[in-house]
């Protein structure tokens, strides 16, 4: 019997179908709380506090108290327990890693290993491992599959393995798409009904920071590092704070020619102005409702860049239409919309109470992009030219003559790229993006031969609909061929440019750019040789490519000539809005989704003739360079830890603000000065079959040489970009003298300034600051995940108290550190003691819940949840 009995409700369907539920009217009738004003995110949440009583980590009083949340509700730890996992393969390939290592060491334990499986559905989408080694031509999609598979076979045969060993998980093969994408598609149902005929919200969490776009279906979700991801799949509830809600109204509508990456750009920057790391956002007002659910989902895609936990639009009537487009039956579509406005989650009708607001009139936005760096620093296009000198000053106009390319200056677009899960899975952009090509067509107009040119949609369903409308063919006349269904260049998978263009910018030091339908354009990650590098919509990535450079005023500047040699301007080759709806129609036909995802788990021919081992444990093999047993899970047959103070560290690296998860652990190309070269060399590895960073996440040996490693991270202990620090007056990979630090004995800390840890979820970055001696990071501020991620492995973050930072503190890097306050005492946010040198000053603990605390006695969470099934066992 649980407390909540009398919430149990139920449904009828029209087909007779009955269905219960957790009624949270009922709990309203019983005089629990009004709801009328409750965000409607919050409410999602009190549905799965109710439903999940009897799990031991959920209490009646924890209903209670979030049934009576208000704007100024004091933070109190919940469970939060997902009904679904969303797995990528460059974090999946880790979290797989790690499911099978936990077996192996309860076998060697002596316990069961078959304990060590998922309790919720898993679902892993092959989609960041495709690199773009070709583009711009009819045979480039499958010269990259072909590449991929030869790179990637040991991987796959290991997820294959995977997919046997572990009842629930299900892998979906390369080349069908990205992810989020085909969750939005295909995946996600926003209502489910269990196994014990109950439905619920649909919720999850993904191992990709971009897990929010789903929130543009009402679909309650975020990411999470890999490690999170694998505790709630093995049954830990993940700890999370009472959410602050910020709700965002959106009134009229987007002007003819704006499009949905120009609002997602403008959110962005408004959002980070305001700041809203860890909160909840909550798009309401009319102005929400006018917009099509695919232009919601580049606003809801963006979540992390403007630092959110999510970005969260309501289900109302054109969820039900997007749901019935994608090939949903009409019951489930039935069922979404009954059990929604039963529940007060349907719509934008009415203002909840939220922790704080802000507006925005549609009407006010503009064309525009994000760059050189940042997704947050959005340009108007008529800004662009005068933003890129200012940035790059002083360019000198050099003109470089490159035989069968062209003439190369600074500010040339060497890529461009209409790419990711940000815009791909919206009909309107990838339809304007043709449209915009075939009026560039029909007028003469060529891209230059220096710009790699490529396409890569985020499901083959963009495919079907651009050749049905006959936009496919201007396309590929621009060279904008299909070259993947993958995240190619947003992740930095862009290939390599043509070797004559790489060696003009290194030689002659040419500041070249990139402009991408991308979500993050971070320093290093999109090419090592692109600073400048812009995001925008795939109409502009096209107006851009024609035009080769970004040193342009698209308002008034020619984007090139026609065949009568006549100047040629953007609003020449932009489309009406007629135009664009009569494409979008053809667009919207279920049939597409139906035909695509009719057999999605056996598509792949080259995936279905990989041989597959068997076995419930994995046979590691360590000669492998790609996957290696981790040894993050050594000694956890004995007892927890006591936490303890860090005595006499040393600091490893001193960075400044906004170092990201790029940064911290680089996902793309392997650099030739970094350590991780060295060890593959010595293993007969050759340079051509590298691969990246991101493609060997299984094989620690290789992420923990790649860490603080990007080419364009800035450690102020020595006068020089990359992963390089000093020790004892000597300047080396910081990764070497990580390994000399911990051959000493010696303990390390990291300083660093605001937003550190911004970007991917990727757990890496604290699995590698972990595995190179690191207890404790001092930051100004953390984003969400990056600082669950430190907890989540063990490692202290902290911050600075009071305004101070490091620099006005006088810190050098150079001292002796002590850190008191944890062995006695420690408790979430408690006030620390550091001693560096003469100098003594307190920083917060970014320690936020007990149970995390209790993570860092065991070193991690997935020590602390294998130590239970280890004294359960």
């Amino acid at each position: 019997m649980s407390t909540f009995d009398f919430a149990k409700k139920e449904l009828e369907l029209s087909n007779g179908r009955k269905i219960s539920y957790c009624s949270l009217q009922a709990l309203e009738e019983k005089g629990y709380g009004d709801l009328s004003k409750t965000p409607k995110s919050v409410k999602i949440l009190i549905e799965s506090l109710v439903r999940m009583q009897g799990h031991p980590a959920y209490t009646p009083e924890q209903v209670e108290t979030l049934v009576k949340w208000t704007p100024t509700a004091e933070k109190q730890e919940l469970p939060y327990m997902p009904a679904r996992v969303l797995l990528q393969d460059f974090t999946g390939v880790p979290c797989v890693v790690d499911l099978a290592a936990l077996r192996s060491a309860m076998q060697k334990a002596g316990k069961d290993a078959g304990q060590i499986e998922p309790l919720i559905p898993v679902d892993l989408v092959i989609d960041h491992s495709v690199q773009l080694d070709d583009a711009g031509h009819a045979a480039s999609f499958k010269i990259n599959v072909g590449r991929e598979f030869e790179r990637n076979e040991e991987r796959y045969k290991f997820l294959k393995w995977g997919q046997q060993a572990f009842e629930k998980l299900r892998v979906l093969p390369p080349g069908l798409g990205i992810c989020h994408q085909i969750n939005m598609e295909y995946l996600a149902g926003c209502v489910m009904v269990g196994d014990d005929g109950v439905a619920y919200p649909d919720t999850l969490v993904g191992t990709d920071s971009h897990t929010t776009t789903i929130n543009c279906m009402g679909v309650l979700g975020w990411g999470v590092g890999g490690i999170e991801a694998e505790a709630a799949m093995l049954g830990q509830p993940i700890p999370i704070l009472t959410p602050e809600v910020v709700g965002f109204k959106l009134t009229g509508k987007l002007s003819a020619g704006v499009t949905a990456t120009d609002l997602a750009l403008t959110v962005t920057k408004m959002l980070r102005e305001k700041g809203v790391v860890g909160k909840f956002v909550e798009f309401y007002g009319e102005g929400a409702a006018n917009l099509s659910l695919a232009d919601r989902c580049p606003v809801a895609n963006m979540g992390p860049e403007y630092g959110a936990t999510m970005g969260f639009f309501a289900i109302d009537d054109k969820t039900i239409d997007y749901l019935r487009e994608t090939g949903r039956s009409d019951e489930q579509c039935e069922l979404v919309e009954k059990y929604c406005k039963a529940q007060g989650l349907w719509g934008f009708d009415g203002e909840a109470d939220y922790t704080d607001t802000l507006e925005l009139d549609l009407g006010s936005v503009v064309a525009c992009v994000a760059g050189p760096n940042k997704p947050q620093q959005r340009l108007a296009i008529g800004e662009l030219k005068q933003e890129f000198n200012d940035d790059f000053q002083p360019l000198e106009e050099k003109a470089v003559e490159v035989p069968g390319f062209g003439t190369l200056k600074d500010g040339a677009v060497v890529i461009a790229s209409i790419t990711s899960c940000t815009n791909t899975s919206n009909p309107s952009l990838v339809m304007g993006a043709g449209l915009v090509a075939k009026k560039a067509v029909e007028k003469g107009l060529k891209v230059p031969a220096y710009v790699k040119t490529s396409l890569a949609p985020g499901s083959q369903v963009a495919t079907e609909y651009l050749k049905e409308s006959g936009l496919l063919a201007p396309l590929e006349t621009l060279g904008f061929n299909v070259a993947a269904y993958g995240c190619a260049t947003c992740i930095g998978n862009s290939g390599p440019l043509a070797e004559p263009i790489e060696a003009a910018i290194k030689e002659n030091g040419l500041t070249v750019g990139a402009v991408l339908s991308g979500n993050r354009n971070f320093e290093g990650r999109v090419h090592p040789l692109t600073k400048a590098n812009y995001l925008a919509s795939p109409p502009l990535v096209v107006a851009y490519g024609l035009a080769g450079t970004v040193n342009i005023n698209m308002e008034t500047d020619p984007i090139g000539q026609d065949k009568d040699g006549n100047d040629v301007y953007l609003k020449d080759i932009w489309y009406t809005e007629q135009e664009l709806a009569e494409a979008i129609k053809i667009a919207a036909n279920s049939e597409y989704y139906k035909s695509v995802y009719a057999d999605i788990f056996t598509a792949n021919e080259q995936w279905n003739a990989l041989d597959v081992a068997g076995g419930e444990v994995f046979n590691w093999d360590d000669a492998s360079t790609y996957i290696r047993e981790p040894s993050f899970f050594e000694g956890c047959d004995q007892p927890a830890g006591i936490l303890a103070d860090i005595d006499n560290a040393a600091v490893l690296g001193y960075f400044g603000d906004f170092i990201t998860t790029d940064h911290i652990s680089p996902a793309g190309v392997i650099p030739e000065d970094n350590p991780a070269t060295q060890y593959l060399l010595e293993r007969g590895v050759e340079k051509r079959d590298f691969n990246s960073f991101g493609s060997r996440r299984g094989n620690h040996e290789v992420m923990m040489r790649g860490t603080f490693g990007n080419i364009r991270i800035k450690n102020k202990l020595v006068d020089r970009e990359g992963g390089f620090t000093a020790k004892d007056g000597e300047e080396m990979p910081i990764y070497t003298a990580a390994m000399k630090y911990i051959e000493e004995g010696k303990n390390l800390i990291v300083l660093a300034g605001q937003m550190y840890g911004a970007g991917s979820s990727r757990d890496w970055a604290a699995k590698g600051t972990k595995l190179q001696g690191v207890k404790a990071v001092i930051a100004e501020s953390f984003e969400r995940i990056h600082r669950s991620n430190l907890v989540g492995m063990g490692v202290v973050p902290c911050e600075f108290i009071d305004g101070e930072t490091a620099e006005s503190l006088g810190l050098t890097g150079k001292e002796n550190y002590t850190i008191t306050g944890i062995a006695e005492g420690f408790e979430p946010g408690k006030i620390l003691t550091i001693k560096a040198d003469d100098k003594e000053f307190q920083v917060k603990a970014r320690v936020d819940t007990p149970l995390e605390i209790e993570y860092l006695k065991n070193g991690g969470v997935l020590n602390y949840v294998l130590r239970n099934f280890m004294q359960g066992a």
